[in-house]
Formats: structure tokens, sequence, C-alpha cells
């Protein structure tokens, strides 16, 4: 089974590829790689990114700039993804998970939701929010 995908999910088709490419986010995080985690994203004005603990930012040359600042900053995290589930509605779908978060000075859980619009047949991220879980 590919690792990419939750224990269960489909190794074909569409939800195979929006987890693929959600996976594809994680990766580029933890690789601090600004250059993938661009590729991940919709290059336009209706992109929104919500960190824990940030504002909103809207518009593509605003969320990378999130990235920049994350991905160039100190710490390195690894993601443990979990309570992983998808849905799709035409050329729209949306990752609900929980984001484990090791790395720092204690293990975090993040819920976050990541939406992502299929173009050209390729699916790109367009909305990630991630909240912080209380104890």
């Amino acid at each position: 089974m590919d690792p990419s995908l939750p224990d269960g999910a489909p190794t074909d088709g569409p939800v195979a590829d929006v987890l693929a490419r959600n996976q594809e986010f994680y990766d580029a995080h933890e690789a601090r790689d600004l250059e993938r985690m661009a590729a991940v994203w919709e290059v336009s004005d209706r992109v929104v990114c919500i960190h824990p603990g940030w504002p909103i930012m809207r518009t593509y040359a605003h969320v990378i700039e999130s990235w920049r600042r994350i991905l160039g900053g100190p710490g390195r995290l690894q993601f443990i993804l979990s309570n992983v589930a998808v849905a799709i509605d035409g050329d729209i779908a949306w990752v609900t998970l929980e984001e484990n978060l090791l790395g720092g000075p204690v293990p975090v859980v993040v819920a976050a939701t990541n939406m992502f619009a299929r173009i050209d047949g390729a699916w790109q991220l367009v909305v990630h929010h991630g909240s912080p879980v209380g104890h």
C-alpha cells in the first residue's frame, strides 16, 4: 500500500490522487522545501491560509510569503497524520485530519482542513486551515 494513503483508502482514482497531493503538502513542509510547497498551491488570488495562531492570509503572494517565513525559520517539524478523511464534489475536494506535530518542545495536535481544486486535471491546494486542539 502507498504510505501516503491511510489504511483502507483506495490506491487509485480521485480519492487517492487527492490524498497523495495532500501528503505532498506535508512532505514539502517536513523537507522545508519552498519550491515543493509552492508547487502544491494554486497560484491565484482566491487561496487562503490560516496557520494556528496567525491571522487569515489571502492571495497566493501572501500565502507563499508565510511559507517562506515558516520554512526559513528555526526548528523542524515531523507530521504524523491521523483521523484522515477526504470528500470530493466535482472539481473540489477537502481533506480533514489531525496533524500530530513532533519536533517542538511538546507534541501538539492541530485539526486541519485542506481544500483542493482540480485545475487541468491536477489537484491544487486553495485553502489550508489549522486550529490547535486543546487537551
